[in-house]
């Protein structure tokens, strides 16, 4: 992969090419396009639940857009299983390196005046209440993953709900417990239910 300037948006466009749990059988294939997706609109309402119902002053758009592209470098690293990434802190640790390569090839995309307004959402400085938010919403959209697999009756899945389940109570997040109180139900209702 050689790379060069003005090449960023279209290197953006190949994410819906890197398909996510793959080594589970899957009812339906998730890309982290749509996982992006899915995690920004999460992330977005974690976001308005921290402002409106605990007082918080965070910026909805801005925690958006993290989820947005907080996948991205996974367009080079490929997407490594949970279970393989954090084994030990051996591998997590070299993971993280690679990761932060990737990141600023990505950038290094963009022609040089525009580099700047997109380091934040590459691992640059960032504030680690909206980062916490991000991660509980990338957490929510696996969770939402498993219920729907669970829903089809895909059995494959049963064992990382409940991981996914545990790793979000771990996490402390006011914001994701009210979403998963509040909202979480609804995932597994059909079309006409909702």
């Amino acid at each position: 992969m050689t790379g060069g300037r003005n090449t960023f948006f279209a290197m953006m466009s190949r994410m819906k090419y890197i398909e996510r749990w793959a080594l589970m059988r899957n009812s339906v294939k998730e890309n982290i396009s749509e996982h992006s997706l899915e995690t920004a609109i999460i992330a977005h309402s974690l976001a308005i639940i921290g402002n409106v119902r605990l007082g918080k002053n965070y910026n909805p758009e801005h925690i958006s857009v993290l989820g947005i592209y907080h996948d991205c470098t996974e367009i080079i690293t490929g997407d490594m299983p949970t279970p393989v990434k954090y084994n030990n802190d051996e591998i997590c640790m070299a993971y993280k390196e690679i990761e932060a390569e990737a990141a600023l090839r990505i950038i290094n995309m963009l022609p040089d005046d525009m580099q700047e307004y997109y380091k934040c959402y590459f691992g640059g400085e960032e504030d680690s209440e909206a980062l916490k938010l991000v991660k509980a919403a990338d957490k929510l959209s696996a969770l939402v993953k498993c219920i729907e697999e669970e829903k089809a009756g895909n059995k494959e899945f049963v064992c990382a709900k409940k991981s996914v389940m545990k790793s979000i109570e771990n996490m402390q997040c006011e914001e994701a417990d009210i979403f998963c109180k509040e909202f979480l139900g609804s995932y597994g209702k059909t079309l006409d239910e909702l």
